[in-house]
C-alpha cells in the first residue's frame, strides 16, 4: 500500500537522510525499526532490501536510472545493516560505518562482497550525478542481488 506524505515532510526526509549518507527509505526504516530487537530488525532490513531490489528492477525497466541506482544502493546498505544487527547486535549509523562493517561481511562471505559494495556505492553516486548507463545499473543490481541472497542465507 503506497504511503502519501506532504511534500514538505518528504523533502525533510530527503535532507536528513542525505546528511546521514542514507537513502530516504533507509532513513525511514531506521526510524520505524529503532525499538525492535536486533533479530527482528535484521529480518525487516533483509526483507526491505529484497523489496528495494524489486523496485530497482521496475525503475530500470521504466528507464529511470537514477531511482534504480538509489534503490540498488539502499538494498546493499540494508543487507549490510541486517548482517550487523544479527551478528553484532548493532546498526551502522552512517555511510562511513557501512564502509567499515562491509569488511566484516567480506571476511565471512568472501572478497566478492567488497566488489558488490563498491558497485552499489557507485550507484549511490549515480543517483546524484546521473553518469551510469543502463548496463552499469543492471550489472550492479545483479551483484547486489547476490549479496542480499548471501546475507539472507547466513541469517537463517
Amino acid at each position: 500500500m503506497p504511503l502519501t506524505i506532504p511534500e514538505r515532510m518528504a523533502e525533510r526526509i530527503r535532507r536528513e537522510a542525505e546528511k546521514q549518507g542514507l537513502a530516504p527509505e533507509e532513513y525511514i526504516l531506521e526510524a520505524v525499526t529503532r525499538d525492535l530487537d536486533p533479530d527482528e530488525r535484521a529480518r525487516e532490513y533483509i526483507e526491505s532490501a529484497s523489496a528495494l531490489l524489486e523496485q530497482a528492477k521496475e525503475e530500470l525497466q521504466k528507464g529511470d536510472l537514477r531511482q534504480a541506482s538509489e534503490k540498488v544502493w539502499g538494498a546493499c546498505a540494508l543487507a549490510i545493516e541486517a548482517h550487523a544487527a544479527a551478528r553484532k547486535r548493532l546498526v551502522p549509523k552512517s555511510h562511513a560505518d557501512l564502509w567499515l562493517y562491509k569488511d566484516e561481511v567480506a571476511n565471512e562471505l568472501g572478497e566478492w562482497i567488497r566488489g558488490a559494495f563498491l558497485m552499489a556505492d557507485s550507484m549511490h553516486k549515480n543517483f546524484f550525478e546521473g553518469l551510469a548507463t543502463a548496463k552499469d545499473v543492471t550489472v550492479a543490481l545483479g551483484e547486489v542481488e547476490k549479496l542480499v541472497k548471501a546475507i539472507r542465507e547466513v541469517l537463517k
